[in-house]
């Protein structure tokens, strides 16, 4: 059994879908939930404190323990106040599911530099503030889970998202990096890309879809990866009750010879720089420096 007592639990916007379930569900097994919204519009335009409000209430009502806090993600200072407040409450932070995002889709040819830049802002800036307020007292206390939120769009890619997409495979490049940085101190860090009828998807999913895309099927997922067991440095995917792992892998590839270095030769054995055969999973940048190394050794050696 999965529990949560006497851990406390920041959940970023968590006034609705995806965050809403998240943070009921870590309370339901004795998480002390700080249920952070900003209470913005879709396209992250106004702010309201109803919907961390009225989760933060329906937490309390079931029994468990809450506090409603309506810090902007990308305003670092109000962030950083939001963990002293938890921390002057509780006394501690465990568990960060960095969940709070907004859209302004439009296809890159009509989509101007705020569009872009204000996505990006709020999904990867946001996610390395949260995540940055967190770090320290995590490492103190040699124990910490960090949630980020990637996307199928930031991973294979949609039309019309190019800002969203850039963003959530963002979170990935951090968390790559935060896994190895984490480790020694108990940190723990792993990505979720759900599916999930929000009113962030309401009207990119089909009417017959919506039904079985419930928030409630995703966060399961989130409760493990944020577990005192979780994995580190996994892409969890989940909707509509599947659950599956995205991993980057990178082939085998060729060494050439100094003179065959050309864009011709490149061409002609693609096929062989393509196969599969062999192919790896890369826990840090530094393994595929080795490869290429050994390879050129080896290369040279002959």
């Amino acid at each position: 059994m999965i529990t949560f007592d006497e851990q406390v639990a920041i959940v970023t916007g968590a006034g609705q879908g995806l965050g809403r379930s998240h943070a009921l569900a870590l309370a339901k097994r004795g998480a002390r939930v700080v249920v952070n919204d900003l209470g913005g519009t879709r396209d992250g335009t106004g702010s309201s404190a109803t919907a961390a409000e009225a989760v933060a209430a329906e937490i309390e009502a079931s029994g468990g323990e809450a506090m409603a806090n309506g810090a902007d993600v990308t305003d670092a200072t109000a962030v950083d106040d939001m963990v002293a407040i938890a921390i002057e409450r509780w006394g501690r932070v465990d568990i960060l599911v960095n969940n709070a995002g907004i859209l302004r889709d439009k296809s890159f040819a009509n989509m101007d530099q705020t569009d872009f830049d204000v996505v990006v802002k709020v999904h990867l800036t946001g996610t390395a503030i949260c995540t940055k307020a967190v770090w320290s007292v995590m490492r103190d206390r040699a124990y910490g889970r960090i949630l980020v939120t990637t996307s199928s769009s930031g991973l294979y890619g949609n039309f019309g998202q190019a800002n969203y997409g850039a963003a959530k495979l963002g979170v990935v490049g951090l968390m790559n990096t935060l896994r190895a940085e984490g480790a020694k101190y108990d940190i723990r860090i792993n990505a979720l890309a759900p599916v999930a009828h929000t009113r962030m998807t309401d009207d990119l999913l089909p009417d017959e879809a919506k039904d079985l895309l419930k928030p409630e099927e995703v966060t399961p997922g989130v409760v493990f990866l944020v577990s005192k067991d979780a994995p580190n440095g996994m892409i969890l995917t989940a909707g509509a009750g599947g659950y599956a792992a995205a991993r980057i892998y990178e082939t085998e590839g060729v060494w050439l010879e100094p003179a065959e270095r050309t864009p011709e030769t490149i061409a002609l054995r693609f096929d062989e720089i393509v196969d599969p055969a062999g192919q790896r999973e890369y826990l840090s940048g530094g393994e595929q420096t080795m490869k290429f190394l050994e390879k050129a050794t080896h290369g040279l050696s002959n």
